[in-house]
């Protein structure tokens, strides 16, 4: 493509893209499409001569985007709301025209420095202190797996050589709440530990981790031979938000001499916020801490912030340097990003991270998130007084956990379900809002997920009536 049709072509997507992120409410957020739709509507094979962007572009408005979930919806309230803004995609533009490698800091100076400089200013906001060391991830998920290779390597050091074949790797336990997120589940799995080496510990009426319940498992397995490994705890559990008590737990890892890993992906960024920095308190003790600046940061995805105070042994678990990639630098004692992880090659991602960060500054960060969490704790009074709804969680951050329950009581459990995920079909069907579902103690839970950009009282109030109306509709009906 020669510069002038690059110039016209960007152009022309610029545009698009501004009315897009202005106007995404014109789209349903979710696809009235039904599986295996567009890929009929594509051709079977590649196009043996080349293409015009303008008929490329053509195909992706007529079919690409009615095939799309609209994630930048403000009537988006499912999973984790989240919002890909403007300085963001922009950053994210010249990215990937930049083209950046940067598995050594030689094949990116800026990408590499960069990334210490974003992370470290993240890092600064919530309270963390210095002594932790960031990197950038593409989810959580795999920070999660980086977190356990390191503390597989802090209780084995000799692993790396050795593998697993060793009776007391078998004895491995890695601890963690019912209501953790299931990468835990496949972090195991993929380090070798085997499924059942994984201990889910009960949590109280609150959703939150039991550190008395921790505590007897950790010496029940000691006493049965096991050799516990790793906690993680949760600052925002993605079923229903809740925390864990972290300070309790620290308190028991370090007596325990374990490694204790924090997942705040969701919920970190509300450290930013002064008056919700105690949910928070002692996850500055953790080994390591993950926060998704993806989820309730406004950065697109994907970008995970991975924070460790003991960076030094995630690098012996896994880093390798090949002679062709040996460099001055490296030998000088200059970080390479390629140390801290399974993958060599390296985005720029802190290119968008930064930009976020200084386009909306820390007031503008803390006031954004602060309506969100206003726009929730909203919803749930609306829920609290109505006789046919109960809330069955906390509400300490955005997201509110629901259920329709009309006024009578004569519904069983299993019907009880059932209105539940009728009520979710309709209103999601309507276009205008998604909302997602959980499961809390057997019964089927409705979420209303606050995060996005753009998303204002308008928008909740619209889902609560929406709510409402398909509630009374499907339950007058039976």
């Amino acid at each position: 493509m020669d510069p002038a049709d690059f110039r016209r072509h960007g152009h022309a997507l610029v545009e698009w893209i501004a009315d897009y992120l202005a106007g995404a409410e014109r789209y349903p957020v979710l696809p009235r499409v039904a599986p295996g739709d567009l890929r009929r509507a594509l051709p079977a094979a590649a196009p043996e001569q080349g293409e015009p962007f303008d008929a490329i572009f053509a195909d992706f408005e007529r079919l690409i985007v009615p095939a799309l979930t609209h994630w930048n919806h403000p009537g988006f309230f499912a999973y984790f709301a989240i919002t890909a803004s403007a300085p963001g995609v922009l950053a994210e533009f010249l990215a990937a025209a930049l083209n950046q490698q940067a598995m050594l800091w030689r094949t990116s100076p800026a990408a590499t420095e960069l990334e210490e400089v974003a992370l470290g200013w993240l890092r600064d906001l919530m309270g963390l202190p210095p002594s932790f060391e960031g990197v950038i991830y593409d989810t959580a998920s795999i920070a999660t797996l980086h977190a356990l290779a390191a503390a597989r390597q802090a209780a084995l050091p000799d692993v790396r050589a050795q593998g697993l074949g060793r009776s007391d790797a078998s004895a491995m336990r890695v601890y963690c709440s019912e209501q953790a997120h299931s990468s835990v589940d496949k972090a195991v799995i993929l380090l070798g530990l085997g499924h059942r080496a994984l201990r889910r510990i009960p949590v109280d009426d609150r959703f939150r981790m039991r550190a008395d319940a921790l505590r007897d498992a950790l010496a029940h397995d000691r006493v049965a031979g096991g050799m516990p490994m790793a906690v993680v705890a949760t600052i925002g559990t993605t079923s229903t938000t809740s925390v864990d008590p972290v300070g309790e737990i620290a308190a028991i890892c370090a007596r325990e001499q374990v490694w204790l890993h924090v997942d705040a992906a969701y919920a970190g960024p509300a450290a930013i916020i002064p008056d919700y920095r105690p949910l928070f308190t002692g996850w500055e003790q953790a080994d390591s801490v993950v926060v998704n600046p993806h989820k309730w940061l406004f950065t697109p995805f994907d970008l995970s912030a991975f924070y460790c105070r003991r960076m030094d042994v995630l690098r012996e678990a896994l880093a390798i340097v090949p002679e062709y990639l040996e460099t001055a630098e490296g030998q000088r004692g200059v970080r390479n990003l390629m140390d801290t992880g399974v993958q060599l090659g390296r985005r720029f991602r802190a290119l968008k991270l930064w930009a976020v960060l200084r386009h909306f500054g820390a007031a503008g960060i803390r006031a954004r998130l602060a309506e969100h969490i206003r726009l929730a704790e909203l919803f749930s009074r609306w829920v609290d007084v109505h006789p046919d709804f109960e809330r069955v969680a906390p509400v300490p951050f955005s997201v509110v956990c629901f259920r329709a329950r009309p006024r009578g009581g004569a519904e069983t459990p299993a019907e009880l379900d059932a209105l539940n995920r009728r009520v979710l079909d309709a209103v999601n069907a309507t276009g205008e809002v998604f909302l997602s579902h959980t499961q809390l103690n057997g019964a089927v839970v409705l979420r209303l997920a606050v995060g996005h950009e753009r998303t204002t009282e308008t928008h909740v109030a619209r889902a609560w009536e929406l709510l409402t109306r398909h509630t009374a509709q499907l339950s007058s009906s039976r």
